[in-house]
């Protein structure tokens, strides 16, 4: 019998260990979605911002959410309104128990927006894939160009978290030094000393560079390993400590429209916890309006 117990003590033990070592209950690694791929409560969700990219090859199953047109409102220049993106999950076939598995290109940049907004807007059960498309495409593993054909789901939006989404004042307070907030800019250190004003290859949309004061800089690319996966809880809560950033206050993410801030916000918020906002509106909105203080190195 005390064999038997020692055994069950060990296998309990082994047990706790593994949970505790998985990086998040929010991500999926590509080995489990490919041997889960065909569960049916599984929905999977490509957030493309390249087009034909989908179309080209895809996950199996996976339907396509533009983020130009189906994540944004393009005339309010605002995120998608509750009404449409639950439209627009129904009409993808996914219902209310179901669990949602979001990836895309741009190092999941946009399939973290998606997690985001999904999260104001109370969707349950959303995980990111950890890697994203290029991870599922370096393994050469499988993609069909064949569209994916859903039924009517019946998912229904009932909640909206604003406070998941930092505005204007909110970073203008930061800036005034009237606010206690954590404020992340996580460009690239040339976009946070002025040196530059967008990544190479991206089109300018202000007319300052700079940064915000009182923001401390963590690159997005800090966070995640060589192939796209975000990298060990204990490695980020260095990374982000050395910063400043450590999880004892709220905490503010910027870009320049939001995307890679998304990312961002999902490290900080659902992998190591913390209290979180984006502020979509970024250095677009903060460094384009009238007055605001900006610090040019």
């Amino acid at each position: 019998m005390n064999l038997i117990k020692k055994l069950s003590v060990l296998l309990l033990l082994s047990f706790t260990s593994q949970v505790t070592l998985a990086q998040s209950e929010f991500l999926v690694d590509t080995n489990w979605l490919e041997q889960n791929i065909n569960d049916p409560t599984i929905r999977i969700i490509e957030v493309s911002v390249i087009p034909g990219v989908y179309e080209r090859g895809h996950i199996q199953g996976a339907v396509n959410f533009k983020w130009h047109t189906d994540l944004v409102d393009t005339v309010s220049r605002d995120i998608v309104s509750k009404d449409k993106l639950q439209n627009l999950l129904q009409k993808s076939g996914i219902n209310q128990e179901d669990t949602i598995i979001i990836y895309g290109d741009k190092n999941n940049w946009f399939a973290a927006w998606a997690a985001w907004v999904f999260d104001i807007y109370g969707v349950e059960n959303v995980k990111l894939l950890d890697g994203g498309k290029n991870k599922w495409e370096a393994e050469k593993r499988a993609l069909t160009p064949l569209a994916t054909r859903a039924g009517a789901g019946n998912i229904q939006l009932t909640k909206t978290n604003n406070v998941l989404r930092a505005r204007l004042k909110d970073v203008v307070a930061v800036a005034n030094k009237e606010s206690d907030f954590a404020l992340v800019d996580i460009r690239s250190a040339a976009e946070y000393s002025g040196k530059i004003f967008a990544p190479e290859g991206v089109p300018e949309l202000s007319v300052r560079a700079g940064h915000i004061p009182g923001a401390v800089n963590v690159s997005w690319g800090k966070a995640v390993n060589k192939d796209g996966t975000i990298k060990s809880a204990s490695e980020l809560k260095e990374i982000y400590s050395a910063a400043g950033i450590d999880g004892s206050k709220p905490i503010i993410t910027y870009c320049r429209i939001g995307e890679r801030s998304s990312h961002s916000w999902f490290v900080l918020k659902k992998v190591l916890g913390y209290d979180v906002r984006n502020y979509d509106g970024s250095w677009t909105e903060y460094g384009n309006s009238v007055g605001n203080p900006i610090i040019n190195l």
